[in-house]
């Protein structure tokens, strides 16, 4: 794990809120949803099927844990697991709390619209809430 690299993309559409076991745990800067991205911290993974697994196992319990506490948020209905990687390669994990009237429902939110930044301090807000829940 001590050659891992954050993709730019996910930096930049992101912000670090801790890190888990294995993954990296960010806040996607988009206020129309409740939405985490695991990235885990194994150099070159593209795919979860490259993750031995022990690996495998810790990234689930990742997912199960971040879900949990999205599926607990006021309002959701729905929660969007996915790993793509069509435009970012690198191994991430999206977990977004859906309900019928957010901004892309019933689709998908990759693609859905322009992304509505935090204010700064809204966003470092977000940021310390969600480290504290994860604890």
């Amino acid at each position: 794990m001590t050659d891992f690299q954050l993709d730019p993309r996910l930096a930049a559409d992101s912000v670090f809120v801790a890190d888990g076991p294995l993954s990296q745990v960010r806040l996607m800067d988009d206020t129309r949803f409740p939405w985490l991205v695991l990235v885990p911290r194994v150099a070159g993974a593209t795919e979860w099927i490259e993750l031995d697994g022990g690996q495998q196992r810790l990234l689930l319990a990742e997912v199960n844990q971040a879900g949990a506490l999205l599926r607990a948020e006021p309002g959701i209905e729905k929660l969007n697991i996915g790993a793509l990687g069509n435009i970012v390669r690198q191994l991430h994990v999206h977990l977004v709390g859906r309900h019928a009237a957010d901004a892309a429902w019933p689709g998908p939110v990759w693609g859905s619209g322009t992304a509505v930044r935090h204010a700064p301090d809204a966003l470092e807000a977000q940021r310390v809430r969600w480290r504290s829940l994860l604890r």
